[in-house]
């Protein structure tokens, strides 16, 4: 609408309004047109409808059909166990899209419940939800912005934008008419946007938009539009189900046909394919995925990451790019100062002298010449308010003790602030303000030898040269004057000359300690960091460059030259863009989808409402704990509960640890499920007795599915992957390497298991079955070992891991339960063994492990 181009006169005639406000009967007639200024939410899907919508998955679905196959052919025990692995999945999945719908609930939070409102020319105090475009309203100092509008009155308005343009500093406010029509919403400085906080001064204001149609809403808008990516792991496992699917349907109607051609029953034939079905479908695998991740959401509690989605660990391990929001995330949204310039020496914050009576006058002034304290008021203020208090002067004392006599307040116009005391029986008039406002109106100095002098052309030099060495810098500059007054006269315009520079303090939203470190890591690990901002082009770059962030030959765009490029030309920059400055919600979805639509695995860290849409665009979002709003901690997948940007780095480091673990664990499941299938195809291809039967199948992958896998999946985290560069987010689970690796490990295992098999053999097929059986379940859980890491298992360490050692301990002990106890040699269908079975049993079960930890000593040495 550009309303920030338009003079009063044309908006009043536009709005239908004035300065005396709308009627009683006008706005009724408004709220049954535009409606309640308040965000509108789109109607939620049911828990049962989110519920029902986890069964979509494809690994899901080839359960269901094996617990249906299972069923009607009389294998309840099997799919009992199939259901409640699905239905434990489903509740699971059905919490986290629950908790996930709390983003617009934030988002209402933000809005202020009262505001002061003129109609029929009176001033009233309304609920903000019954405010309508055209209504005039006024602001002041604490006030949360109700809706938006035109600044029709201003008087010294300053507004914190910056839970919506990331603009760490107070805006100054104006009513004037803006000429220029591609401003960015920072630059806006004649409006006044909802959810805004005023901080200083007051504005009449003409409401322009309400509700869903504010900036705010708009956010709401995209946070409820915005499609959530799937991580990596949701990909892979879904190609990985439909591979297994056409797997499984092919091999099992095989075997079914091959125990039909040897003369076996169609049922018994049946029976053994159901059981083949689930010996080959790791049933477990969705729910010990689940536990995995949720053991390891626990690690990463403790190290203040919380995460919200339980697959976003994962997710974590194949960022390639981190779009970080600056304010708060990469500094410390705060103003702190860092140089000071007195006595014509450019000294640091720390070497002010306490018994240098000019010293002294400017921590004074820091105090007398703002309206602060040290935790309210504008960040510039307060970080006056600070460095006087880090000398200890309490600004509480000082201020009882010296009594305002007058003062001018700060304009945008003038950029000044004046206030006069009496000190020592002295009239003190005190001013600061931006430089380029005050340089002229100097007429002494104090030199360095603390002696009052008059200015010359070389002192005027000299102080220029510093403010913009300072400013390069990234630094934001504050000029401080005094003079002396002969009577207490109330101040006016025509005092602010004639002034004796006392000095310049320079401050600066400082970069965390961890920021510039952690900015290493990423890089370290194959991952480009980026600043999206809402600071100016030169301070943004220059805090960029001091991180680590911009390197010479890097790219800085601004909002407004991003918003004149097209799509298509973004994506052919993106990698070259390491700093974004002066950025709206909109800017932000559009940077990270371009990274995305270069196969990029792309973060968003934020603490601001602006943030929100973009964390629930990116791969993974991640907000901040402390300062982070209500909407972007409910948008995120994760949240730093420190606020620190390394916090980042180790969970990036346990998301790859995380993503090899689940590997291996899938790994060690297809491989010990192999070694089943391949034995199975050889002794119905040789027309041998039937090896299983299928409650011994059931109850393998009832001992080796569960624990062992757990184990592997949490193997303790190597520090050494960060070396490693981000892994392709296209790359399938099942690679040809991959593959090869795991039917190469089956087998090794199925040799040996049908050498069992012909032992037992030897005196009847019971105890064949029952050798090849035993031999199976060890086998598989020595194989574990193999599966903890690249490495033997004796380099990575093998006590290292207590919870491997824990889950083989109990696979033994049922398992000889099992073989020890007659009343469950019918249930199992197996017989009893001698002494020496076992200890057949026992060195061809370890043969294998043996064998691949020997390759790996080599291999890995």
């Amino acid at each position: 609408m550009k309303h920030f181009t338009k003079s009063k006169e044309k908006l009043f005639e536009e709005f239908g309004t004035n300065l005396k406000g709308l009627s009683n009967s006008e706005v009724e007639i408004r709220l049954k047109k535009h409606g309640k200024n308040s965000l509108v939410e789109k109607k939620k899907d049911g828990i049962l409808k989110i519920f029902f919508g986890q069964f979509k998955d494809s690994l899901v679905i080839i359960l269901i059909i094996a617990s249906i196959i299972s069923f009607f052919s009389g294998n309840e025990e099997s799919t009992v166990v199939i259901i409640l692995v699905i239905v434990l999945n489903a509740v699971i999945g059905t919490v986290q899209s629950v908790k996930a719908q709390k983003s617009l609930d934030s988002l209402k939070k933000m809005s202020s419940p009262k505001c002061k409102v003129i109609r029929n020319g009176e001033n009233l105090e309304i609920d903000s939800s019954n405010i309508v475009p055209g209504d005039i309203i006024i602001i002041e100092a604490g006030d949360v912005v109700p809706a938006d509008g035109r600044i029709i009155e201003n008087f010294s308005l300053l507004v914190n934008e910056n839970s919506l343009t990331a603009e760490s500093n107070s805006i100054e406010k104006s009513d004037m008419i803006l000429d220029y029509h591609d401003s960015a919403l920072g630059d806006q400085i004649n409006m006044v946007f909802s959810g805004s906080l005023v901080n200083y001064g007051r504005a009449k204001v003409l409401v322009t938009e309400t509700g869903m149609k504010t900036e705010l809403g708009k956010i709401a808008g995209l946070l409820d539009n915005t499609i959530e990516s799937e991580t990596p792991l949701q990909k892979a496992l879904n190609i990985f189900g439909k591979r297994l699917t056409i797997g499984i349907i092919v091999l099992c109607t095989f075997i079914f046909g091959v125990y039909v051609f040897h003369g076996n029953t169609i049922l018994d034939s049946l029976l053994l394919a159901v059981a083949l079905a689930v010996a080959a479908i790791p049933e477990s695998l969705s729910p010990i995925i689940t536990i995995i991740l949720s053991l390891e959401t626990e690690k990463l509690s403790k190290e203040n990451a919380i995460v919200k989605e339980l697959k976003s660990i994962e997710a974590l391990g194949s960022i390639s790019v981190i779009c970080s929001d600056k304010t708060g995330t990469l500094t410390q949204n705060k103003m702190t100062v860092e140089k000071v310039y007195i006595n014509e020496e450019l000294i640091d914050k720390k070497d002010l002298n306490k018994n240098n009576n000019y010293h002294q006058l400017l921590l004074n002034s820091c105090i007398l010449c703002s309206d602060a304290t040290d935790t309210i008021g504008d960040p510039t203020e307060t970080a006056l308010i600070h460095l006087a208090q880090n000398y200890d002067y309490s600004f509480k004392d000082i201020r009882n003790i010296n009594q305002r006599l007058s003062e001018i307040p700060f304009d945008s116009v003038r950029k000044l602030m004046t206030a006069s005391y009496s000190i020592d029986n002295k009239i003190t008039i005190f001013t600061k303000g931006a430089f380029d406002s005050l340089v002229s109106r100097f007429t002494h100095y104090v030199d360095k030898n603390g002696n009052i002098v008059e200015v010359n052309e070389e002192f005027l030099v000299e102080i220029e040269s510093i403010n913009d060495s300072l400013a390069e810098d990234g630094l934001r500059v504050l000029t401080f004057a005094f003079k002396y007054a002969d009577e207490n006269e109330a101040l006016t315009i025509y005092d602010e000359n004639g002034y004796i520079f006392l000095g310049m303090i320079a401050m600066i939203d400082p970069p965390r300690e961890e920021s510039k470190l952690a900015v290493q890591e990423c890089i370290r690990g194959g991952i480009k960091p980026v600043m999206i901002t809402g600071d100016h082009k030169v301070t943004a770059r220059t805090i960029a460059k001091n991180i680590g962030i911009y390197k010479d030959g890097d790219m800085v765009l601004e909002g407004v030259e991003l918003e004149k490029m097209s799509d298509e030309e973004l994506e052919k920059n993106v990698d070259k863009i390491s700093v974004y400055a002066r950025v709206s919600p909109e800017h932000k979805i559009r940077i990270v989808s371009a990274w995305q639509k270069l196969g990029k695995i792309c973060a968003m860290t934020g603490d601001g409402v602006n943030d929100a849409p973009a964390l629930k665009k990116a791969n993974i979002g991640i907000a901040m704990g402390i300062t982070g709003t209500e909407v972007s901690k409910n948008a995120a997948s994760l949240i730093l509960a420190d606020d620190n940007f390394s916090t980042i780095v180790k969970a990036i480091i346990t998301g790859r640890n995380v993503y090899r673990n689940i590997k291996n664990a899938i790994g060690f499941l297809l491989s010990g499920n192999a070694s089943a299938i391949l034995a199975v195809m050889y002794t119905s291809f040789s027309n041998l007795p039937i090896i299983f039967s299928p409650v011994q199948l059931l109850f393998i992958n009832l001992l080796t599915d569960s624990l062992p896998s757990i184990a592997v999946g949490v193997e303790p985290k190597n520090l050494d992957i960060l070396d490693e560069k981000p892994r392709d987010p296209n790359e399938a689970i099942l690679t040809k390497k991959f593959t090869s690796k795991l039917v190469f490990e089956g087998l090794l295992l199925a040799i040996f298991i049908i050498v069992a098999f012909y032992i037992g053999l030897q005196e009847n097929a019971l105890k064949a079955s029952t050798m090849a059986f035993a031999t199976l379940c060890l086998a598989r859980l020595f194989h574990g070992i193999n599966y903890r890491g690249q490495k033997n298992v004796f380099a990575i360490g093998f006590f290292k891991n207590k919870f491997a050692i824990f889950a083989f301990l109990i696979g033994f002990i049922l398992l000889n339960t099992v073989l020890l106890t007659p009343a469950l040699y019918k249930t199992f269908g197996i017989t009893k063994l001698e002494p020496i079975n076992f200890i057949q049993i026992y060195v061809l079960s370890i043969i294998p492990t043996i064998l691949i930890q020997i390759y790996k000593a080599i291999r890995y040495r």
